[in-house]
């Protein structure tokens, strides 16, 4: 099964767009008047031409507490995990992928001819990671286990005591892990520290893309040991010869004032997770496993058919949502908080209405 184009984000291009937009997988754009830099102070062309603009990989090093040798630049986390992927395993190597997983992770798997296994993470368990469905799902052939953590689409965090089980079976098979976590800084209290903590076996992606509304700049970046992060500098050698370079020195600014950012966001996705959880209360028709953190919520539809509903949901109301097909969940749909809470609370009374309609 060879996957050369990405349905979701397809469908996210094409098909997502309405007045009440709650298939948004981020928070609302940072505004650039709202940052402290001057535009006069950018350049297009920059002098450093080689692996890495040093400011933004000591930024990234600096927030994660890693060696800048560790630091892999990349086009937000969609870039990152193809790179991390493609660097680790070869054609008809074993890849272990939770389910439900984010549509365009196992694309890029698929797109690299991996062997792709599955570990099942349940809504009866709260869409935890358990350590128990790896140890069955895993065999001496295994190269590679991926996680997003927080979970995208359900928010559930997996802990650093699971990851720990995780590594160690990882390395009894001689596997690394992959943790993409694009969205774990939306754990606002006592936010974890990376999972490249844990161990050797742990290699992890990330991007300002999700949880700090400067999603246009692409920052994103991979936490590899030295060795690896080698292999996939070369290997972006192929997708990307420099990067934008007004881009990076917009991305090493925003580093420097990243609370800002995230506490902008937070304001918001705390007033749209009130609200949502408010509504799912009121909704007989709606099943969801409430998350503690996170700026995405995965919701079923009690009867009916997901994508009927939300097709008409779009049409009839100008509300969208992102189906769980793009899941492998078609009885559920994401919604995403963070924008705009008035466009939010709007978006859910029509969803609402168009329950009560059916």
């Amino acid at each position: 099964m060879t996957h050369k184009h990405s349905d979701y984000m397809h469908w996210s291009k094409t098909l997502s767009r309405a007045r009440f937009n709650l298939a948004t997988s981020g928070v609302a754009s940072f505004p650039l008047r709202e940052l402290p830099v001057h535009l006069e102070t950018l350049e297009i062309n920059g002098s450093d031409n080689g692996y890495g603009h040093p400011p933004f990989q000591k930024a990234i090093a600096a927030h994660h507490g890693v060696d800048p040798d560790c630091v892999v630049e990349s086009a937000g986390t969609s870039m990152a995990n193809h790179l991390a992927m493609a660097a680790i395993i070869e054609p008809g190597d074993e890849v272990l992928i939770e389910h439900p997983a984010y549509g365009p992770i196992l694309d890029v798997a698929y797109y690299l001819h991996a062997n792709v296994k599955r570990f099942l993470r349940t809504r009866e368990t709260g869409w935890v990671v358990d350590p128990g469905e790896i140890l069955r799902a895993i065999t001496p052939r295994t190269r590679l286990i991926v996680i997003t953590n927080l979970h995208n689409p359900t928010s559930a965090l997996t802990p650093d005591s699971v990851l720990r089980e995780v590594g160690d079976i990882a390395r009894s098979v001689g596997a690394l892990v992959l943790v993409d976590e694009v969205y774990l800084d939306a754990v606002y209290q006592r936010t974890p520290r990376t999972s490249f903590h844990l161990g050797r076996e742990f290699v992890v992606t990330s991007s300002l893309t999700k949880v700090y509304g400067v999603s246009g700049l692409r920052c994103g970046w991979i936490l590899a040991r030295p060795d690896l992060a080698w292999k996939m500098r070369r290997l972006n050698d192929l997708y990307s010869a420099t990067p934008v370079y007004p881009g990076l020195l917009l991305a090493v600014a925003a580093f420097k004032h990243l609370n800002r950012l995230r506490e902008k966001a937070r304001r918001i996705v705390d007033a749209d997770r009130k609200l949502l959880r408010d509504f799912l209360r009121r909704q007989s028709g709606l099943s969801a496993v409430w998350p503690d953190w996170g700026t995405t919520a995965f919701v079923q539809l009690r009867d009916g058919n997901a994508d009927n509903f939300l097709e008409r949901l779009r049409a009839e109301f100008d509300t969208s949502a992102v189906p769980g097909r793009f899941f492998e969940m078609p009885d559920h749909f994401r919604i995403g908080m963070g924008v705009n809470t008035e466009m939010f609370a709007e978006g859910l009374n029509r969803i609402s209405q168009a329950l009560a309609d059916r």
